[in-house]
């Protein structure tokens, strides 16, 4: 005769559940189980991520510490290449070439003395487009998220010189800006857009915010649209102005949709290629990506190692955005204190089940009702109508 005890729920003091039951499964369990199947669904994305990202880079890391083929400056001789160590790196930075009698300054005009010109010629359009295309998206964004009549057409016209492509857009302006072109009709001066080297930057400048802003207006206003409009005339009811409102409401609310759209500018500045490369403009105008594609045709390895730099570069910039400025750019959204991904869940995620009776408010919903009460009210209610 087994004595052996069970809990009024048919669960064994052990946890166990009785023979023929559904095993009881926690919520940290389901939640385990949940990040696992969730893993393995992606697990094939992330095998094509790292054979289509991965293997490049670390290809063209092993690339940057090895000798192009050629001659040997030392020798005279054709050397097949071989280790280069960080010399390929120092021929940028340190703008070292290799000749018969070792390494010395790269002379000018050389592909190696060009490295901190093109530096500053990258972070100079980054520096003054990034700033120009966010104010006007921003304000592009504040007048296609109005309700006004003809806004369909207005953002079709704000968003056109988005869709038109890069080369294309540098075509057009490098006739707009030619010396016998309308901007020098209209400015009244002969101004060589193409060949003096500020001229040119500024005409870069120009040509990438005119086809730059309405991405970032774009971004901008999906931003914007998320902002509920009972807030606004929350706003307005307690007597709040138009400049409070945007500094207080629009702006801080906006801040995640605007900080992702400033990176992805940031980045894509980094590495503009088409439009100097095709507008002109020649060394003043040559940015890392010019410089990698000249480096291509004349030794690989070394053009992996300015990629390699470039590379780190732009990945510290990505970091510092996500790390210190909140750029939100996988949604989530998760507060300070919160579990893990894929770890346990904290006593604040756990979902917890509200109780039947916690009080007057509960009880006259939950609490079972006594039937002579019941009646004694129906008696009530019949008397006080007669």
């Amino acid at each position: 005769m087994s004595t052996s005890a069970k809990t009024p729920g048919g669960v064994r003091p052990g946890g166990a559940p009785r023979r023929g039951e559904p095993e009881r499964i926690g919520l940290q369990d389901m939640h385990r189980r949940q990040v696992r199947n969730a893993w393995l669904l992606i697990a094939p994305t992330l095998f094509l991520l790292v054979v289509v990202i991965g293997y490049p880079i670390v290809n063209a890391v092993i690339m940057s510490l090895q000798k192009d083929p050629g001659l040997d400056p030392a020798t005279g001789f054709f050397a097949d290449g071989g280790f280069a160590g960080i010399s390929n790196y120092s021929h940028w930075l340190l703008q070292q070439c290799s000749s018969a009698s070792g390494n010395v300054p790269c002379p000018p005009g050389s592909l190696g003395s060009q490295f901190w010109p093109s530096t500053f010629t990258t972070l100079f359009f980054t520096v003054v487009t990034v700033p120009l295309e966010t104010v006007l998206g921003f304000w592009f964004a504040i007048i296609m998220n109005r309700a006004f009549k003809g806004r369909g057409m207005v953002r079709t016209a704000i968003l056109v010189p988005w869709a038109i492509p890069t080369a294309v857009t540098a075509k057009l302006w490098y006739f707009l800006f030619a010396v016998a072109g309308i901007i020098n009709v209209l400015l009244g001066k002969q101004i060589l857009w193409t060949s003096d080297a500020w001229a040119s930057r500024f005409a870069i400048v120009v040509i990438d915010t005119w086809k730059a802003t309405p991405f970032m207006a774009l971004l901008i206003l999906a931003g914007l649209q998320l902002i509920s409009e009972d807030v606004y005339e929350a706003a307005r009811v307690d007597g709040a102005s138009t400049w409070r409102i945007f500094w207080s409401i629009t702006i801080p609310l906006v801040r995640p949709a605007l900080i992702v759209a400033v990176l992805f500018r940031i980045l894509d500045v980094l590495r503009i290629y088409d439009l100097p490369a095709i507008f002109g403009g020649g060394n003043a105008t040559a940015t890392w990506s010019i410089l990698v594609v000249q480096q291509m045709r004349q030794g690989p390895n070394v053009a992996s190692a300015l990629s390699t730099i470039v590379f780190l570069f732009i990945f510290f910039i990505a970091f510092i955005f996500v790390r210190f400025l909140g750029a939100d750019l996988l949604g989530r959204g998760r507060q300070k204190g919160r579990g893990k991904p894929g770890g346990p869940l904290t006593e604040e995620e756990v979902p917890k089940e509200p109780p039947l009776i916690s009080g007057p408010a509960h009880s006259a919903t939950f609490a079972p009702k006594d039937p002579r009460a019941e009646s004694q009210g129906h008696e009530r209610q019949k008397a006080g109508v007669k």
